[in-house]
């Protein structure tokens, strides 16, 4: 299992629409969630910026991702989601969430 964290910011006045989304996600975007090995998934919200954490206990990452990707559910969700949201300019190339580094876990 290896943890995720990752940011980015919400657009000014979005975050009524981004809660009210998320207090009722499409079971379909659930099951693909669940489907792609990412378990204990969680979104918190601060100052405008979105922070999501989840567990990946799947063997490959990018192949999941890209399988998440293609999921016709999926994407009109995103297309839901991403207006609503500001992704940070230092992310990697590809990316819309920045990934974060871990620096300290404890159990």
């Amino acid at each position: 299992m290896k943890r995720y964290g990752q940011v980015l910011k919400l657009k000014p006045g979005a975050l009524d629409e981004y809660a009210r989304l998320h207090a009722a996600v499409w079971p379909e975007v659930l099951a693909k969630i669940a489907e792609c090995n990412m378990r204990n998934y969680s979104i918190f919200h601060k100052d405008g910026y979105l922070f999501a954490y989840f567990e990946y206990v799947g063997d490959d990452f990018e192949a999941d991702m890209r399988r998440m990707a293609a999921d016709p559910a999926t994407q009109r969700w995103w297309s839901v989601c991403e207006p609503l949201q500001e992704p940070l300019p230092t992310r990697a190339q590809g990316e819309w969430w920045a990934t974060m580094d871990e620096l300290f876990h404890v159990d």
